[in-house]
């Protein structure tokens, strides 16, 4: 047989195969109602190694292990489609509207100046008060212990990736993201007594900062230190009477009267950060677009992919995963995902509903938009 004639008799297989697929997926529907009726679990673990074992057993020795593969696959979809059908018109978690009232308290890392400071405007606006804190944890636990209504910290850099800490805190404070906003980071070198970049001993930022500039600081062939924030180096650069410089904005540099030795210092001329506003209760506006997720799963074959497919066959689209250790004296993780739905979606709460009954350490983290 020619190309064609191989092709032509694939594609009457696959037409065989996707009607056999539906005749089976209805039948799994009937399944998930029978389930629901009688309280049954949707994960049979010993039905499914029944299934997977019978298979090989039935299979040329050649095909066995891929046909393991695609009868493991049609399993999870179906278990996908069960669980939709069982959770569907299942409320996850009650939430109350997203309130900014005027006597909100609002507290965020760094100092006067900081770009989270301006993080936080943009949510708040200009005229409310803002506290500062001099550590991310420091922030989070304000929001948990009631101190503070709404916190806001980075959580990723266009340029040098995720803020690790504060993945890591998210974890350990019981708190829920309401809002994202993205900032423009335009770095520039200013100093109180150094009139020239030559005349330099020293930089000082965030390590974050210094990893944006990498380039410009290399070129120059500066020393860098370093230090809490941009804007608390920009502070204390700014009380030296060395001939020392900061990393920061031009608004900071401003801010404590230092000289702008260099302008846009970034390695990326478009650089921005994205910060989470965080509060101990949730809540949610009406045109929220983004979940967040953490959970931890176990080190089976092919956990990870299988938890994927839940998302593939709910139609929901990830944005990002991200993985941290657990820190606990292993190589165990923690994934972190971020993905587009609403809560007003039945097939986002339905998700939801599975994956917290079948992974470890679920946490929902919270359903909000991103301001731009």
């Amino acid at each position: 047989m020619d190309l064609k004639e191989l092709r032509d008799q694939i594609d009457i297989l696959d037409a065989e195969i996707l009607d056999k697929f539906q005749k089976r997926m209805d039948l799994c529907l009937q399944v998930a109602e029978y389930k629901k009726k009688n309280k049954v679990n949707v994960l049979q673990t010993g039905r499914e190694q029944e299934v997977i074992d019978g298979i090989k057993a039935k299979s040329e020795k050649r095909y066995e292990d891929s046909a393991a593969v695609l009868f493991s696959n049609i399993m999870d979809i179906s278990k996908s489609y069960q669980q939709c059908e069982i959770n569907k018109n299942i409320r996850f978690i009650e939430s109350s509207e997203f309130d900014i009232s005027s006597g909100c308290k609002i507290g965020c890392y760094g100092v006067k100046g900081s770009n989270s400071e301006e993080a936080a405007r943009k949510i708040f606006g200009n005229k409310t008060n803002i506290g500062f804190y001099h550590e991310f944890e420091d922030v989070f636990r304000a929001v948990d212990e009631g101190k503070l209504d709404f916190g806001v910290v980075p959580v990723q850099n266009s340029s040098t990736g995720s803020i690790s800490q504060t993945y890591d805190l998210m974890r350990k404070y019981n708190v829920y993201i309401d809002k994202m906003v993205r900032v423009s980071i335009k770095h520039c070198l200013a100093s109180a007594n150094a009139e020239n970049i030559n005349e330099v001993e020293a930089v000082y930022s965030h390590p974050q900062a210094i990893m944006q500039c990498s380039e410009f600081i290399s070129e120059n062939g500066l020393k860098t230190v370093h230090y809490a924030s941009t804007a608390t180096s920009a502070k204390f650069v700014a009380k030296s009477d060395k001939k020392i410089a900061a990393i920061c904005s031009e608004k900071c540099a401003k801010i404590y009267n230092l000289n702008i030795l260099k302008k846009n210092i970034s390695d990326e001329s478009s650089n921005f950060t994205r910060f989470i506003c965080i509060s101990k209760k949730f809540m949610v506006e009406k045109d929220a677009n983004r979940v967040s997720v953490l959970m931890s799963l176990s080190d089976n074959e092919g956990s990870l992919y299988r938890m994927l497919t839940k998302f593939r066959v709910a139609g929901l689209n990830l944005l990002k995963i991200e993985s941290r250790p657990r820190h606990e004296g292993n190589f165990d993780v923690v994934f972190y995902l971020d993905f587009e739905g609403s809560m007003d979606d039945e097939r986002v709460n339905a998700l939801l509903c599975a994956l917290k009954n079948e992974v470890t350490d679920f946490r929902f983290l919270g359903n909000y938009n991103e301001i731009i």
